[in-house]
């Protein structure tokens, strides 16, 4: 297995609707398993296809209530009482606001042999659920922000010094992911929040 490089907002590939995935075999299999490996070396709690530079409709997912897989041509649905809470991202690193979502939710699709899977909650997890799927169709938390919120954090990527914040939290990964494994990682570093 092998830690992936994470995407980071400007970079195009997060604002791309991802392709359906069409072919099941054993290179699919190695994604899922170094999606899963970069997700938990990273700390996070899902992992979408773009966030590691692969338009496919795709996502890992772990930590949350106990439960973690993932997701192959995801279609998603919501309930309609929404929750309150907050979010970050793994490809923007540092930043994190109170971001709109809806307290249920569900999504159907494949597990990596092409059999149907389907997952639901509430809660936290029904937000990661949201939040992967939003990937896939070029959307991020950042574009779901309102009011106050939506100012801020977009005022501080517009910031010259966020590149700079970004690239240390980047860095201070990249130490964590290369003395665990004991290389650096091929490409760039994985990183974020």
């Amino acid at each position: 297995m092998a830690i992936l490089t994470i995407r980071t907002v400007g970079d195009p590939v997060l604002r791309s609707q991802c392709s359906p995935v069409t072919v099941f075999d054993a290179a699919l299999a190695k994604l899922i398993d170094d999606m899963m490996e970069t997700m938990y070396q990273v700390q996070g709690v899902g992992l979408a296809g773009p966030q590691v530079g692969i338009d496919k409709r795709l996502f890992t997912f772990g930590g949350i209530d106990g439960r973690e897989g993932h997701v192959i041509n995801p279609v998603l649905e919501i309930g309609d009482q929404p929750q309150e809470g907050g979010e970050g991202c793994l490809s923007v690193p540092g930043l994190s606001a109170a971001t709109p979502r809806m307290n249920w939710a569900r999504v159907s699709g494949q597990d990596v042999t092409g059999a149907p899977v389907s997952y639901e909650g509430e809660g936290l997890f029904a937000r990661m659920l949201q939040h992967e799927c939003d990937h896939l169709d070029g959307l991020m938390f950042i574009d779901r922000l309102v009011g106050e919120d939506k100012k801020n954090v977009w005022s501080k990527i517009r910031q010259a010094d966020y590149q700079g914040i970004a690239a240390k939290v980047q860095g201070e990964r990249a130490s964590q992911v290369s003395s665990a494994f004991g290389q650096s990682t091929p490409g760039g570093s994985a990183f974020g929040i």
